[in-house]
């Protein structure tokens, strides 16, 4: 129960960290994962949101971007977005 425990919260990291990197809005991204996906009407805030969905499930958060709109930079740390 514990191994399970500490895999959840390592994935709910690894999903915050991929939530951090979507945040940081280079075009390149939305580009990327548009052709990646291929079919219109899932970007980058469509990904973002499922990844709160996952994070808070996994109780990784309080459902911030959930149940809630997220603020600018409310997940990236401040050094992260410095040169956008």
């Amino acid at each position: 129960m514990i191994r399970a425990t500490r895999v959840a919260m390592e994935l709910g990291q690894l999903l915050q960290l991929l939530d951090d990197w979507l945040a940081t809005g280079h075009e390149q991204i939305g580009t990327s994962l548009a052709r990646f996906i291929g079919i219109d009407g899932y970007g980058v805030e469509t990904l973002r949101d499922d990844l709160a969905r996952f994070m808070f499930l996994l109780g990784e958060t309080d459902g911030e971007g959930l149940f809630s709109p997220r603020t600018v930079g409310s997940s990236i740390p401040d050094s992260a977005g410095a040169d956008s």
